[in-house]
């Protein structure tokens, strides 16, 4: 007879395939059935705390290790399976109170392990968005000199591929960014901290965001956010001010933050070309310059070409940048909170004000 106690917490004993998942599976199915829990229970959590005495004869038992602290026959799996989960079934339908109490207790014990889990890996977010490593796909600037150098935030890889292009190597450096990141006005801290994109643009800043903040690593003297001239790039623009206004307002602070201002329009007339900004400014060009033109309409960043592009929006010679000031932020913030809030009475009155006004983007 070779008695086997399968012990977690208090070490010892030796371990036997089979018992940890019957019970397992007994307690899980208990929890759901009976408990209406929709936790998912490990088995882990079911053997913490937990001392079970099995009683087995076998003519030849086989030990994994010299410590014998597990039973390696296999043909012993089944049949314990077999036996607790039947034995444990009939018990916790026999004694419910006793079987509400250990459910409970290993419900406590995931939602421990889950807690704990989640601890360890926002330490090792927060870590990793203070810590020296630069993202793969920022193209740095070679100068180091703060005051020199600047980050444009790029909507997009095509407009991040004409802004490569187009840039000054010696002290403009260049982030694009996937689509829209996280809208941190209602998302948990440690989806924020998850979130890859504001991973990345915090690694590319250096001065990690939130309490963790450090304005002395600041990697660039300008943040300039350059996104398209229409629906989706002013979405972009108001998420990336809020998130800086929540995670970062020194830069703000600081006048470090900006926005770029690329053209709306292309006119030539003849060799010359002309570039306008607003649909005022085009109608305004066109009555002066009269006839024979031709207007090209600029949908994205990633329809010029990087001359195009370095000639109206990245040259300090030549560029319009606008600079945010806090003002601009609290703005973005409060917009946000009234678009994306949970307050539905607040949207909905945003919109019968400014629909009439909408420039829809078709």
């Amino acid at each position: 007879m070779l008695l086997v106690n399968t012990i977690n917490t208090i070490g010892g004993g030796t371990h036997v395939t089979g018992f940890k998942t019957a019970l397992t599976r007994v307690i899980n199915d208990y929890a759901i059935k009976q408990m209406k829990s929709d936790i998912k229970l490990e088995g882990d959590d079911a053997r913490e705390g937990i001392t079970a005495i099995l009683s087995i004869r076998i003519r030849e038992p086989q030990f994994e290790g010299q410590t014998k602290t597990k039973l390696g026959n296999s043909e012993v799996k089944g049949f314990v399976d077999s036996v607790v989960t039947e034995s444990l079934a009939q018990f916790f339908e026999e004694n419910p109170s006793i079987a509400k109490a250990i459910t409970n207790k290993v419900i406590n014990a995931a939602k421990a392990r889950s807690a704990a889990k989640k601890a360890r890996d926002l330490v090792r977010r927060k870590g990793a968005l203070s810590s020296g490593a630069l993202p793969g796909k920022l193209a740095d600037c070679s100068s180091k000199k703060l005051e020199k150098t600047e980050l444009f935030i790029v909507e997009g890889e095509s407009a991040g591929g004409s802004s490569k292009q187009a840039r000054n190597k010696e002290f403009q450096a260049i982030l694009p960014l996937r689509g829209k990141i996280l809208n941190v006005e209602k998302a948990n801290p440690h989806k924020i901290f998850e979130n890859e994109e504001i991973s990345i643009l915090a690694s590319a800043l250096g001065t990690g965001i939130g309490e963790h903040f450090n304005f002395d690593k600041l990697r660039y003297g300008k943040i300039i956010i350059m996104c398209d001239a229409d629906v989706d790039g002013s979405h972009i623009k108001t998420l990336l001010l809020t998130f800086f206004y929540r995670f970062a307002g020194k830069l703000i602070d600081s006048k470090r933050i900006f926005v770029a201002m690329p053209p709306l329009y292309k006119i030539r007339k003849g060799s010359q070309d002309y570039y306008v900004y607003t649909d005022d400014e085009l109608k305004k060009l066109t009555n002066k310059l009269g006839g024979n033109l031709s207007v090209q309409r600029f949908k994205g960043l990633g329809e010029m070409n990087p001359q195009q592009l370095w000639d109206t929006t990245m040259n300090p010679k030549t560029r319009t940048l606008k600079l945010i000031n806090i003002e601009d932020a609290v703005e973005a913030d409060e917009i946000f909170s009234t678009l994306m809030g949970e307050a539905v009475e607040p949207r909905k009155q945003f919109i019968l004000e400014h629909a009439k006004n909408a420039n829809l983007d078709i």
